[in-house]
């Protein structure tokens, strides 16, 4: 069988919800897939769930390591896939039935290397579907297909979110670009992502939903951001980095500095505990000069909003900030 998709899905005691999560890509449309399960660790029955899949479908295959996060998972799968292109689902989400379908399909009419599709979000907590749009800006996308990041209008790194599992990407771009995530507790797709994105020759959109992103899962990640609040800087200086050795960092200055205000912003606002003044204190004294924030012109900020936040974090303090 020719693999037309690999699906990699990093599982971490994710017992509550991995058989509607396994039913919803063993009962994909597409049935020319992959599907390889790595098992971070679990400590709940997981791993026994994923072998009862293993026993029943040929095409799923269960590796396991040592608990050491989602990036290095996903790492563990990319190395053994041997599918055209590559899907990265998370073990809490479920999908449409026809997802890698309609993505592949999507994918081989225009030699995409990339293509994005649009998600909504399951509320754990009232148990409904709830609406996304800023998921995808479709109205800083251009007329025509596929596309690449000259031709979006607005800041590179808002056009699309920064995780993986709303996107097919191709293996042989994966590949020759050398892209891997990131082995850090949170934010660790966003290097592979945004790499992806500039990278990228062929970019095509599925404007359906085809995703559900739960929410208000108490064991989420997102939900506990605080143990590892250090993370979103490791990746902004990843993606930088990267930028710099593909040659056309400056290419994406602005709007990653301005991307990086942003996701500054966002992590300050969203956590919680005590490392909430641990990070203003260091977004004020010692990270926004590093992100280039400090340096770059008033006028070529994109959000006069978020420029007056940065504005204010470094001319106050914290309990100031906090009573906004």
């Amino acid at each position: 069988m020719s693999v037309k998709v690999s699906v990699i899905l990093p599982v971490y005691n994710a017992s509550d919800y991995l058989h509607q999560c396994m039913d919803s890509i063993v009962g994909q449309t597409l049935k020319d897939i992959e599907i390889i399960c790595v098992d971070d660790g679990s400590t709940d029955n997981s791993l026994d769930i994923l072998k009862e899949y293993e026993q029943k479908d040929k095409r799923v295959k269960v590796i396991q390591q040592k608990n050491a996060g989602a990036g290095a998972a996903r790492n563990n799968g990319l190395s053994i896939a041997t599918g055209e292109y590559l899907s990265f689902l998370d073990s809490d989400d479920f999908f449409e039935p026809d997802m890698l379908e309609k993505a592949y399909e999507k994918a081989k009419g225009s030699n995409a290397q990339i293509v994005v599709f649009r998600s909504d979000q399951y509320r754990e907590d009232l148990k409904e579907f709830v609406k996304v749009k800023w998921t995808l800006h479709e109205k800083q996308l251009p007329p025509y297909r596929p596309m690449n990041f000259h031709s979006f209008t607005g800041n590179v790194f808002r056009v699309f979110v920064g995780w993986a599992w709303d996107k097919l990407f191709e293996r042989k771009f994966v590949e020759e670009k050398h892209l891997k995530f990131q082995e850090l507790r949170t934010s660790n797709d966003m290097l592979f992502v945004f790499s992806a994105i500039a990278f990228a020759k062929r970019i095509e959109i599925e404007d359906v939903i085809l995703a559900h992103q739960r929410r208000n899962n108490p064991k989420s990640l997102s939900n506990t951001r605080e143990k590892s609040w250090e993370c979103f800087r490791m990746a902004l200086n990843a993606l930088k980095d990267a930028l710099t050795a593909h040659g056309n960092f400056w290419e994406f200055e602005q709007d990653y500095i301005n991307y990086a205000l942003h996701f500054s912003l966002w992590n300050l606002d969203t956590i919680t505990g005590p490392n909430k003044e641990r990070l203003y204190n260091k977004l004020k004294n010692e990270w926004f000069a590093e992100f280039g924030i400090d340096s770059l012109p008033a006028e070529r900020f994109y959000d006069k909003k978020e420029y007056a936040k940065y504005l204010k974090i470094k001319s106050g303090d914290f309990n100031a900030y906090c009573e906004q």
